[in-house]
């Protein structure tokens, strides 16, 4: 059979999951067999100088499948959803103009679901208003935060768990942002058409090996030098540019906040790590929690293969399906 491409056409090849489920593994596997490049759906991988602590895939992996949305901004800059969907259609276009297929790899849902599905004119972000939403939560709970939500929009107050303190956030700034509640535009968006033909695959292993696996990660990450990245950075933007760097954007993310802290001596190393581990089984559970509610993806439980090649020779036949090789 042919393997020539649709230039006008593109079908993307989705790998999604979790953090530390082995959606990279598999995905490179695959990669190898049908000639394609990787875009990264990813939030935190697009910066240059934060590679350790986001798990970027490495030199080695990078060399033997080129990949794509990572390294594409400093810290300093905001890089919001609407900049992903443009760069990530730009890449698509590239990889697929040269006669590769695309697979897009990453466990960043809201980032998938706005190049597939298109963006409904969600707004960007306001940092200092999540950072003082941020302190009222430490100071007067979590529930306060909650009971604010359901003034303004009860139906994403009864969706959104009071727990989930991020998505509270976020519905909130929405509100502030736009006088609109969050849940609208939700509405607007589950009506839009895919902007991509594509085949979604959602890898996934049971809780309590997807917590272990992360927090083998974590100390992995720990081990080869997490906290020497962070006080480097540190070291090199507060004297170079005069600036804080926990102001920074990407410095918000889990894991940065809690080796800033440790730093600081606001938190000795062993709450700094318990709080790392926590938040990122947290996100996992967030991300699992995003991806089931699309029906289009198809889930493969890794924990019931030996091998990861072996989930990649399962996804190959399910693509074998819908394109021709």
């Amino acid at each position: 059979m042919s393997s020539s491409l649709n230039i006008d056409s593109p079908f993307l090849v989705c790998i999604l999951g979790p953090t530390a489920v082995g959606k990279t593994s598999v995905a490179i596997r695959l990669a190898q067999v049908l000639d394609a490049e990787v875009v990264s759906v990813d939030s935190r991988q697009v910066y240059r100088q934060i590679s350790i602590g986001t798990a970027k895939p490495t030199r080695e992996e990078q060399d033997t499948i080129r990949h794509h949305l990572i390294d594409c901004v400093d810290i300093e800059q905001t890089f919001s959803v609407a900049d992903y969907q443009l760069f990530a259609d730009q890449a698509i276009y590239n990889i697929h103009s040269s006669n590769k297929r695309v697979f897009l790899v990453g466990g960043a849902g809201l980032y998938f679901r706005a190049l597939v599905d298109g963006l409904s004119d969600f707004p960007g972000a306001d940092w200092q208003f999540r950072a003082d939403l941020d302190q009222d939560a430490r100071k007067y709970g979590k529930d306060y935060l909650h009971e604010k939500l359901r003034c303004i929009d009860p139906v994403s107050a009864e969706r959104i768990h009071p727990n989930n303190v991020f998505r509270v956030i976020r519905a909130l700034e929405v509100y502030k942002l736009t006088g609109r509640p969050i849940s609208g535009f939700q509405r607007d968006w589950s009506q839009n058409c895919p902007r991509y033909s594509f085949s979604a695959f959602g890898l996934t292993m049971p809780r309590e090996q997807l917590y272990q696996q992360i927090e083998t990660r974590i100390d992995y990450m720990l081990e080869i030098g997490w906290v020497d990245e962070v006080k480097d950075l540190l070291e090199e933007y507060n004297s170079d540019t005069g600036k804080d760097l926990r102001a920074y954007p990407a410095m918000q993310s889990y894991g940065y906040k809690e080796i800033i802290d440790y730093l600081d001596q606001r938190l000795d190393f062993g709450q700094a790590v318990s709080q790392i581990k926590q938040q990122t089984r947290n996100y996992a559970k967030r991300q699992l929690t995003w991806f089931r509610k699309d029906a289009r993806i198809t889930w493969f439980d890794v924990s019931e293969f030996d091998f990861l090649d072996q989930v990649a020779e399962k996804i190959l036949t399910q693509v074998m399906k819908r394109i021709a090789i």
